[in-house]
C-alpha cells in the first residue's frame, strides 16, 4: 500500500468526539488534520494523543506573524511530532524563511507548507481587501514566493493545481482543501472538486472533512473515497 494521501479534517470542538472519531480510522488509510478550533479546545496534548495512536498528523494552525514568532512556533510544533504544518504565504519571503530555517536540522522534521488563497475566497473577496485580480494569478504569485523560501509545497485549491504543477515541478507538494466527493454538498467553499478530479489535477494530498466527519458512517464514506482515491492513481483496491 502506497502512503495516504486523504487527510481528514477533524473539525470538532473537542477531544472527545476527535478522539472518538480517529478510534475509528485507519492511519494506513488516511493522515488527520487537527485545525484552530479543536487545538484551541484539546491543546497539545490532544496531538500526543493521536500520534500515540498511530496517526499522522497535520496541524493546521496557519501561522502568519512576524519572523521570529512564526520561527519558534514551528520549532514547537515539530517537538510535537506533527508530520506537517502550515504558515500564511502571505506572511512574506523572510517569515517563510524563518519557519525553514527554524526547522533544518531536526532529526525528522515536519513538512512544512504554506497557505495561498483559502478556497471560501473567490475574486470579488479579494477585491475586497485591496487583491483586484483573479484568486489563480495571487495563488500562483504567493506558491513562488514559498518555493523560493524553501517550503515543500503550499495549500491550494485543486482549480489551481495544475498551473501550480506546470509552474513549480513535479516535488512542489499540493495539499488541496476544498474537495468533495460527487454528489456531496459544497458547504462554504467555492473552489471544489472531487477526489479523483483533484488527484487528475495534480493534488498529491487531499484534505476532506464534512463528507468524512458528518456521515451517518464516517469508516464507509472514508471507505468510499479511499476506494475512488485509488481508482483514480491506478491502484488496485
Amino acid at each position: 500500500m502506497t502512503e495516504p494521501r486523504l487527510i481528514v479534517a477533524l473539525d470538532f470542538p473537542d477531544a472527545t468526539s476527535a478522539l472518538a472519531l480517529a478510534e475509528r480510522l485507519d492511519p494506513r488509510m488516511a493522515r488527520l488534520k487537527v485545525g484552530k478550533e479543536l487545538f484551541v479546545a484539546a491543546g497539545p496534548e490532544l496531538i500526543r494523543a493521536l500520534t500515540d495512536r498511530g496517526h499522522q498528523v497535520f496541524l493546521d494552525l496557519k501561522f502568519h506573524d512576524i519572523p521570529n514568532t512564526v520561527a519558534a512556533a514551528c520549532r514547537a510544533a515539530a517537538r510535537l511530532g506533527v508530520w506537517m504544518l502550515n504558515v500564511h504565504a502571505s506572511g512574506g519571503l523572510r517569515m517563510m524563511q524563518a519557519a525553514r530555517a527554524a526547522l533544518n536540522g531536526l532529526p525528522a522534521p515536519p513538512r512544512l507548507i504554506a497557505v495561498t488563497v483559502l478556497t471560501s475566497l473567490g475574486r470579488q473577496d479579494l477585491a475586497q481587501i485591496g487583491l483586484d485580480l483573479k484568486p489563480e494569478t495571487q495563488v500562483l504569485r504567493l506558491a513562488c514566493l514559498a518555493a523560493a523560501a524553501g517550503l515543500d509545497g503550499v495549500v491550494c485549491s485543486a482549480r489551481e493545481a495544475p498551473l501550480l504543477r506546470r509552474e513549480l515541478g513535479p516535488d512542489f507538494l499540493l495539499v488541496t482543501p476544498g474537495v468533495r466527493p460527487a454528489g456531496s454538498s459544497t458547504d462554504d467553499q467555492q473552489r471544489v472538486l472531487t477526489p479523483a478530479q483533484a488527484l487528475q489535477a495534480g493534488a498529491d494530498y487531499l484534505v476532506v472533512g464534512r463528507p468524512i466527519t458528518q456521515a451517518a458512517d464516517p469508516v464507509a464514506a472514508l471507505q468510499r473515497i479511499h476506494d475512488e482515491i485509488r481508482l483514480a492513481l491506478g491502484e488496485n483496491a
